[in-house]
């Protein structure tokens, strides 16, 4: 079989040594800093926790969080975070990983089932949350009476079988642990290519390396200066959030705004009183929302954008409401560590690139495009489906040989399930998920494209396209789409609008207007929530 890879990343810097992820202060610096051993520290870390609670980052024997060992956790062992945003997080994130133990992150908004799962599957022996969300841990307990846990609370606990968070925090110098750099640190849950919520198994390497291909080096693909103030509005439980928005701040010292939730007003009011400059991907609230010009924006130098579509209408948007930023796209999956490219137009040492790249493969990493069918390599500009390899990668699915086979080969190539090419500037295109490709009549049709598309109209603020059964052609593309306050536009416009755009298989079959699309809290549209909505045929 022919393995043909595209480029080693922007950087071109030589291979960086990882360790482990560790936090340790050097003398007379007074921060606790991601870094491989032999990389010097930058300046002591702030976070910003929204409401404002300032919280500089201390020397590791002040907020050591040696609690974690006084209730009975020790190397290997796996903490649930059930948190939205806060400085918590972050703190029980590096204690956890200083001492060799594992966490697992979910969305406080799960159901009681669902978090159930995730903590029975990960074998979790501690649980970190707020009061509001106890109830759902009660009706867990209830499933298994052998559960027997800690559980924290980062406000006041609302009963005395909770334990407050201020207990952890004690003034004690951690034990010395031996962590190998293949150890599990982090534990995400990702449905992968195909199936139910597994658990990944990131470790020490994959999450140092990840954020070394990022900010390190000596022309960074992300370049985070340390005058910088970063917006962290993705939910950290979400691994783009903790790794590239998190993770990478604080390797690169940047300050972070930590905000619970999004809300626009809200957003816009703290990008203006922090003079954020770097936002993760907000890209159609950026462009769209026409709120967005009653704001002093002007300290914004960086838009990322990741889950929503950045065709050249939006990029015309952007630049108009953010004019001096930078702006561009990255591509990644929780497999993956999760980044596999970023746009250099990020890079200390900046490229021009084109409109709706993601950018190049992320250094020290090998990317390839597949026929999915044949599994052979493919060329320049040729479709097919985008295989990494590289440090960065997960160690495989937790207890699940067969889905981890399924998804990294023998070679060590982790098969994304997303379909895309490289183009002759070893620029990186995602096209659609290999899964998600509509099927008219045997013609392929990406409902991305179609989606970039959409909300490029004056009228439409957001829009999702997904598959309809059809007798005669298999599938059909229909469109869910959500039109901007006070505006009007029929059914008909909008399928001329596309009509007019694309080849016959890929039009319209009908178009249904809702208030919202929903989404993950990373921002990926939830098909199978719209396919539900759709009639039977």
């Amino acid at each position: 079989m022919n393995y043909a890879s595209f480029g080693q990343g922007c950087a071109r810097n030589s291979r960086i040594q990882v360790t482990r992820l560790a936090l340790h202060p050097k003398p007379n610096t007074p921060s606790l800093l991601l870094f491989p051993e032999s990389f010097p520290i930058l300046r002591p870390t702030v976070l910003l926790w929204v409401p404002p609670v300032p919280l500089t980052l201390f020397p590791r024997h002040t907020f050591s969080l040696a609690g974690l060992l006084t209730l009975g956790i020790s190397k290997g062992d796996v903490i649930m975070l059930l948190l939205q945003n806060c400085a918590e997080f972050a703190l029980t994130f590096i204690a956890a990983s200083m001492i060799g133990a594992v966490t697992t992150a979910a969305n406080p908004l799960y159901t009681a089932g669902d978090i159930f799962k995730q903590f029975s599957s990960s074998k979790s022996k501690m649980i970190i949350t707020q009061a509001q969300y106890v109830d759902k841990l009660r009706s867990i307990i209830r499933q298994d009476d052998d559960i027997d846990i800690p559980v924290v609370t980062v406000d006041d606990p609302p009963d005395d079988k909770c334990i407050h968070f201020s207990v952890l925090c004690q003034e004690e110098t951690i034990p010395s642990v031996t962590i190998d750099p293949d150890d599990a640190v982090a534990l995400p849950f990702s449905s992968g290519t195909t199936g139910l919520p597994k658990g990944v198994i990131l470790t020490h390497k994959s999450l140092i390396t990840s954020v070394a291909q990022q900010v390190d080096g000596e022309n960074p693909n992300l370049y985070l200066k340390q005058d910088d103030v970063v917006l962290c509005v993705l939910p950290l439980f979400h691994i783009y959030s903790l790794n590239s928005v998190l993770l990478c701040s604080l390797r690169a010292g940047a300050a972070v705004v930590l905000m619970p939730k999004f809300e626009i007003r809200s957003l816009l009011e703290h990008i203006e009183k922090y003079r954020v400059t770097v936002v993760p991907p907000l890209v159609l609230a950026l462009a769209k929302n026409p709120m967005v010009g009653s704001y002093d924006l002007s300290s914004i130098r960086v838009v990322l954008s990741g889950a929503a579509p950045l065709g050249k209408e939006l990029e015309d948007g952007l630049r108009l409401r953010v004019p001096q930023a930078i702006f561009g796209q990255g591509y990644g999956m929780t497999e993956a560590g999760p980044v596999l490219s970023m746009s250099v137009a990020f890079a200390k040492h900046p490229l021009a690139t084109k409109s709706g790249s993601c950018g190049s493969v992320v250094r020290n990493a090998e990317l390839k495009v597949i026929d999915p069918d044949t599994h052979y390599s493919l060329g320049y500009n040729q479709p097919g489906e985008i295989c990494i390899r590289g440090p960065q990668i997960m160690k495989g699915y937790l207890n699940d040989a067969t889905s981890t086979a399924a998804t990294i080969d023998e070679l060590g190539w982790l098969h994304t399930g997303d379909i895309g090419y490289v183009d002759h500037d070893d620029e990186v295109f995602i096209v659609d998920r290999v899964k998600e490709l509509i099927k008219f009549k045997g013609f392929q049709v990406p409902p991305a494209e179609l989606e970039a598309l959409l909300v490029s109209h004056p009228c439409i603020a957001d829009a999702a396209v997904v598959p309809q059964k059809d007798g005669a052609a298999g599938e059909v593309p229909v469109a869910f789409v959500v039109l901007l306050t006070g505006m009007e536009l029929s059914e008909e416009a909008v399928k001329d609008y596309i009509g007019k755009q694309v080849v016959f298989y890929k039009k319209l079959h009908k178009v249904y207007f809702v208030t919202s699309i929903p989404k993950s809290p990373s921002g990926k549209i939830l098909r199978k929530d719209l396919r539900a909505k759709l009639p039977s045929t």
